[in-house]
């Protein structure tokens, strides 16, 4: 598992880059990012170079911020495999909250970060069918 943070932000002109910007001051990569949005405020969830960092800066910041386990699952860049990925999970009849993609910058190829309602299941159900974790 790698640990996601989860930024809560009002949802206003500038907000995601007041949030980029202190990540880039202090030299955090972001690798993986989305946003949801609601009338007022929004949730941004991240993946970075260094979490505990980037979360003790934005809490500092004023932020509201929330670290969250997430799988980083490798799959195959052709069509069909998070298709074929998520057959695997719901056989196994675990919950997904959110999915979202990044990449490995090593292969180039794509990573799924999976939230699911019970995570150490997930966790020992993609060991057992032989997927590719972070």
């Amino acid at each position: 598992m790698v640990s996601q943070l989860s930024i809560f932000a009002e949802n206003k002109k500038g907000a995601v880059r007041a949030i980029t910007q202190i990540l880039s001051d202090a030299d955090i990569n972001i690798q993986s990012f989305v946003t949801n949005d609601s009338a007022e405020f929004g949730i941004i969830r991240m993946l970075v170079s260094d979490t505990e960092k980037a979360g003790a800066l934005l809490g500092s910041a004023g932020y509201q911020i929330k670290q969250t386990p997430v799988m980083a699952v490798e799959i195959t860049d052709e069509a069909g495999s998070l298709d074929q990925l998520l057959q695997r999970i719901e056989s196994a009849n675990v919950n997904i909250d959110y999915i979202y993609t990044s990449f490995d910058r090593n292969s180039a190829g794509p990573v799924i970060a999976i939230h699911a309602d019970d995570m150490d299941e997930l966790e020992t159900f993609l060991s057992d069918c032989g997927c590719r974790c972070k």
